[in-house]
């Protein structure tokens, strides 16, 4: 990916080369509005959660990765390819706001030992299955050894054409972020900078059948999620650095 369209970012992209190149494919947005304190104790204190109207946000987030390869070097097809979901929130340090991931769970065992070392992530090694017709039918078994258990199965697809967020809005604080924060063992935080185009957003329809992402945390999601669908989004990382 070549870094000429960063005029939307809200600060420039780092002066180090980036490390990571991946495709995001059929990505579903989910959102729900919950309180803040039940959110607060599972993120660090170096971070401020961030909130919109008084709420802190809970996305779940199923999609599938492709294309993943080092800089320089070209995308392997076992390796490079697989589904991913996770559980996200919203905080910022430094004047820079960003993702903080609950968990992730991807369906390559090798990648998930790669990104829990290298980016200090919660990933998790699960059955997954993205299937692609009329609707994208996906599903998620947690089968991480020593973890809490955690299912997925949903049906979703796009229901309109593509937009793009307009900031100030909530679908844009919901989605344009450039950066992700994580925690080592010793409680280190460390910042994460990614990059890629505007997100190209279509109105969804979501069938849910099982989502316990959440329940380990003891969060309850209720009522309809907010939803959004992006087709495909290129996407390149840079390694973390760590917080002082």
């Amino acid at each position: 990916m070549t870094l000429t369209n960063t005029s939307h970012r809200p600060w420039p992209v780092p002066q180090q080369p980036w490390i990571m190149a991946m495709e995001w494919h059929d990505l579903l947005f989910m959102h729900w509005p919950v309180a803040p304190a039940q959110l607060r104790a599972f993120v660090p204190p170096h971070l401020t959660l961030e909130t919109w109207a008084g709420a802190a946000w809970l996305g779940v987030v199923p999609f599938r990765m492709a294309g993943v390869r080092p800089r320089w070097l070209p995308a392997v097809p076992w390796f490079s390819a697989f589904p991913e979901l996770n559980l996200r929130t919203y905080v910022v340090a430094d004047g820079k706001p960003g993702v903080w991931f609950f968990s992730l769970d991807a369906g390559n065992p090798v990648a998930v030992e790669l990104a829990r070392l290298a980016f200090h992530l919660p990933y998790f090694a699960a059955r997954m299955t993205a299937a692609r017709g009329s609707a994208i039918g996906y599903t998620s078994r947690r089968t991480h050894h020593h973890a809490p258990p955690a299912a997925f199965q949903a049906r979703y697809a796009p229901t309109g054409p593509v937009a793009y967020a307009a900031a100030g809005t909530l679908d844009h604080w919901l989605t344009e972020r450039y950066c992700l924060y994580a925690a080592d063992q010793r409680g280190h935080v460390w910042r994460g900078d990614i990059h890629h185009a505007p997100w190209p957003l279509q109105p969804a329809r979501a069938a849910t059948d099982l989502n316990t992402l959440a329940v380990p945390f003891g969060i309850a999601l209720t009522g309809p999620p907010l939803l959004h669908f992006a087709r495909r989004l290129d996407v390149v990382a840079w390694l973390p650095e760590r917080l002082r």
